[in-house]
């Protein structure tokens, strides 16, 4: 990118940068999305002269968490992260907590670390489940919608993955300087609870984001955590370690008073404390 380009961005005032989509993408998501009817449809939507080849594939079907070639690999993410930080603005990156690609390592190396589901299940929902090599895997989901097909859906209760996502944000922290964690709502003790019931096992004790954030910030203490939050979940998120989160209801508010007169009811209380 051209030094105007990033000159550009901090003049505006910006003091930090969230760049989406910028890891490996996953062939074996793509592979799925091109085959999936509802995806395509949506793909002929954007793009009407859609080509199987024009999908470079989801930034949130994540297979390894390495900047992808695509967009100039490793070297190419650092060099992004210095120009910005010649000029006094922060990298941030997503994580994907929730879910993985299914060409993931985990899915083969560990699969003890994925909502198993079996024959019957795959039977009955196959748009819900995926048959990695001998397993049957659940996909991804939100609760309220029915799920990503090209994703599997990792088992927050599992201690071994939590272990494992440290270790993964800890590499993640060597390459930016925070980042925005997808959806980071779902896997909250209770949320997730209520997802995936008896499927998950045993509640811990401590929630996920409890165990992870802290770890790092004892590494990495200027490391920033932004949490994509919904459900009015803000709080609880920040009283977990996270430094920011998504305002689902000022952003509802900005959007109304936009788009004509304040709603009835829109000019509530909103949180006020401070951590």
């Amino acid at each position: 990118m051209p030094p105007a380009e990033w000159d550009s961005l901090a003049d505006y005032g910006f003091d930090a940068v969230w760049l989406m989509g910028v890891w490996e993408r996953s062939p074996a998501g793509i592979a799925i999305a091109n085959r999936n009817r509802g995806l395509l449809d949506e793909f002929r939507r954007a793009l009407p002269d859609f080509h199987p080849l024009d999908n470079v594939g989801s930034p949130y079907c994540v297979r390894r968490y390495v900047a992808d070639q695509l967009l100039g690999g490793p070297q190419g993410l650092s060099a992004a992260r210095k120009e910005l930080a010649k000029r006094g603005v922060r990298l941030i990156l997503d994580f994907v907590p929730n879910h993985v690609a299914p060409d993931h390592a985990w899915a083969n190396d560990h699969p003890e670390y994925f909502i198993q589901g079996s024959d019957e299940d795959l039977a009955n929902a196959p748009a819900a489940y995926l048959r990695v090599a001998e397993r049957v895997i659940a996909c991804g989901r939100d609760p309220y919608f029915p799920a990503w097909p090209d994703v599997l859906q990792l088992n927050a209760f599992h201690p071994g993955l939590r272990q494992a996502v440290r270790d993964t944000v800890t590499s993640i922290a060597d390459q930016c300087d925070g980042i925005r964690c997808d959806m980071a709502m779902l896997l909250e003790n209770p949320i997730f609870e209520r997802t995936w019931g008896a499927r998950a096992g045993e509640r811990p004790a401590t929630e996920y984001w409890a165990e992870v954030i802290p770890a790092m910030k004892r590494s990495y203490p200027d490391f920033l955590f932004m949490a994509e939050a919904y459900w009015d979940r803000e709080w609880d998120l920040q009283q977990q370690g996270f430094d920011f989160c998504y305002d689902k209801r000022l952003y509802d508010r900005l959007v109304a008073s936009l788009r004509g007169p304040a709603l009835s009811g829109q000019t509530g209380p909103v949180h006020r404390e401070s951590r």
